[in-house]
């Protein structure tokens, strides 16, 4: 596989070709702004997951917002405080 086209396959779902938040910090293929990419969409993949669970619908999926911010957090300081969202689906304004 392309690494283009792994890279598209992470975008659509970073849990897919990640195992942790973390490899996606270790892989030095990626760049600062695509690490964060990544991590964002995670981010808000997670969020969808907290929502789903609580509504019933979860399918067992291990919750992993806490690593996926802690990941920003590493990786860009300054940003972390963007993740502190009111609401699961992140928005707040």
């Amino acid at each position: 596989m392309k690494e283009s086209s792994n890279y598209d396959k992470a975008l659509r779902d970073p849990a897919a070709v990640y195992a942790s938040p973390a490899a996606i910090l270790a892989d030095s293929r990626l760049s600062t702004a695509q690490k964060l990419k990544l991590l964002r969409q995670w981010e808000a993949d997670a969020r969808e997951l907290e929502v789903a669970e609580e509504e019933g619908m979860a399918d067992g999926e291990p919750d992993r917002l806490g690593d996926v911010l802690l990941a920003i957090a590493q990786l860009a300081p300054g940003d972390a405080k963007h993740s502190e969202a009111p609401t699961k689906h992140g928005g707040g304004h």
